[in-house]
């Protein structure tokens, strides 16, 4: 039933020009009781009942949450519910409106952009509980400008390749391109500005757009938020689905509870702004998407090494062997962010394939075939005839 309170958030939400079915969604009730409380001018009037909220033995810890900056409604109830919580979310949500003004905020212009027009891309870090280790996760995400659907990926570094294969992973998830891509000034996208509004890109970050047929477009120095939309899902991001999870068993455990939250809630929230759940507005923005590429763009470390005359290659502080044909070549590696070693030859062939090692593990990765050649010389070697060598003694 709806008590007077919520007929004040309903006269609120309607006059931001809400629909009926997003205010009965909020608030968790059915649409009709949302159009009837609105032709009567207000709450049904019921018999006063005296008793105590379930949410009393609650509220001391509802504002410790609050004072720790979580924010989120959702994930203030879950947390509730782990305490025994039995009531409603939108009895807490009730309790949490009030106390909004007092949430710090930055006020930020948004734009809008037609389907298919921009995807925004930025970074997140912070320190979580990986394997029961503290470590700096960073977290890659980007945001479809128009619908708003999101990715977002977990990494371990926030270089070049793993820049672009957060995108990458965006376009495929997201199961398009757009015709622009407005990216910060990490190093990795942008190298310089210059007079006239000119910018220079990363050679490898031009190469991503043209293999992919997007646009780059770059905020302007200290404006990183122009791009806004995408700026608050990284703080959505944060406060949500890392208020939620803490811990993780690895990486790989983190990014499949990321996909999981982004399928089972990310994608079925109702946006503020566009008030529609991102998920349908989303449909109307995939068919306007650019197709992705037949072939994934590599996002893999390259480097040149000259393999040695005992047919290995040092990587990384580890040795592994290639082709006994290459000892004293210069030969192309490529490292994968999945650990995959690749050694190319000279005419881009496939040479050699290997997982790689910790780093200076001091270890030695043999393919045995690899150097069956110089095994076969050694050996003919160690057969020699030494009769010559008896002569040769026997004279002296």
């Amino acid at each position: 039933m709806l008590k007077r309170e919520d007929y004040f958030m309903i006269q609120e939400m309607k006059a931001k020009g809400m629909h009926v079915t997003d205010i009965a969604h909020a608030l968790g009730v059915h649409p009709r009781t949302v159009r009837r409380a609105l032709e009567r001018g207000g709450a049904p009037r019921g018999r006063k009942k005296n008793r105590v909220s379930t949410l009393e033995p609650f509220r001391a810890e509802i504002d410790r949450l609050l004072g720790e900056g979580i924010w989120n409604a959702m994930v203030v109830f879950r947390k509730l519910q782990e305490k025994g919580y039995t009531g409603s979310v939108i009895t807490l949500r009730r309790y949490m409106h009030p106390k909004r003004t007092l949430r710090p905020s930055r006020a930020t212009v948004r734009f809008e952009t037609e389907p298919g027009e921009q995807l925004q891309n930025d970074w997140g870090e912070l320190w979580v509980l990986v394997g029961g280790i503290r470590t700096k996760v960073y977290v890659s995400v980007n945001t479809l400008g128009y619908s708003r659907r999101f990715h977002v990926w977990a990494a371990l570094r926030m270089d070049a390749e793993h820049t672009y294969e957060g995108l990458v992973r965006g376009f495929e998830h997201l199961g398009g391109v757009t015709r622009e891509v407005l990216v910060d000034n990490q190093k990795a996208m942008v190298i310089a500005h210059r007079a006239g509004n000119t910018v220079v890109f990363h050679p490898g970050f031009l190469d991503l757009a043209g293999h992919y047929g997007f646009v780059p477009k770059a905020c302007r120095p200290y404006r990183a938020r122009t791009k806004g939309k995408d700026e608050r899902m990284v703080r959505y991001v944060k406060e949500n689905f890392f208020q939620r999870y803490r811990t993780f068993e690895s990486l790989a455990h983190l990014n499949a509870l990321l996909e999981g939250w982004l399928r089972e809630e990310a994608d079925t929230r109702v946006h503020g702004t566009v008030k529609e759940i991102v998920g349908e507005r989303y449909l109307r923005e995939a068919p306007v998407l650019l197709p992705l590429p037949a072939v994934r763009f590599d996002t893999s470390y390259r480097e040149r090494r000259q393999v040695s005359w005992d047919g290995y290659v040092e990587i990384r502080g580890n040795r592994y062997s290639v082709p006994a044909s290459l000892c004293g070549q210069t030969v192309a590696v490529r490292i994968g962010l999945d650990d995959a070693v690749r050694v190319y030859d000279r005419e881009d062939r496939i040479a050699a394939m290997h997982r790689l090692r910790p780093f200076r593990d001091g270890g030695w990765v043999t393919v045995p075939e690899h150097h069956a050649a110089l095994w076969k010389e050694a050996f003919q070697v160690m057969k020699r005839d030494l009769s010559v060598y008896e002569e040769v003694a026997t004279c002296s």
